[in-house]
């Protein structure tokens, strides 16, 4: 499950917090989901319990040197986000136990 929330006509406080993560998690514990997805980048969701993760997404680009420029481009990008993912970890406001 995954919460998003576009926007609103006037200012609501927390509003964006209450939609894309409070409710959507109180209804993944209701039916027994056992993940949900806080939307990528964001810092911030360290500290409301998000753990960082990484995602996948999978296009098409018909165009045969758009589709090389995006493929050297996201093998430059994964060393990036691989340090990035750890930074992340380091933050985190759970630690890993010795078990």
């Amino acid at each position: 499950m995954y919460g998003r929330y576009w926007g609103a006509l006037s200012y609501v406080p927390n509003l964006h917090f209450e939609l894309c993560y409070y409710q959507a998690q109180e209804f993944c514990i209701e039916r027994g989901i056992t993940y949900f997805e806080g939307g990528a980048q964001g810092e911030h969701k360290l500290a409301r319990g998000f753990s960082a993760r990484p995602t996948c997404s999978f296009h098409t680009l018909a165009h045969a040197d758009f589709d090389a420029a995006v493929r050297r481009f996201l093998a430059r990008e994964e060393l990036g986000m691989q340090q990035y993912q750890h930074e992340l970890d380091e933050r985190a406001p759970f630690r890993k136990l010795d078990i």
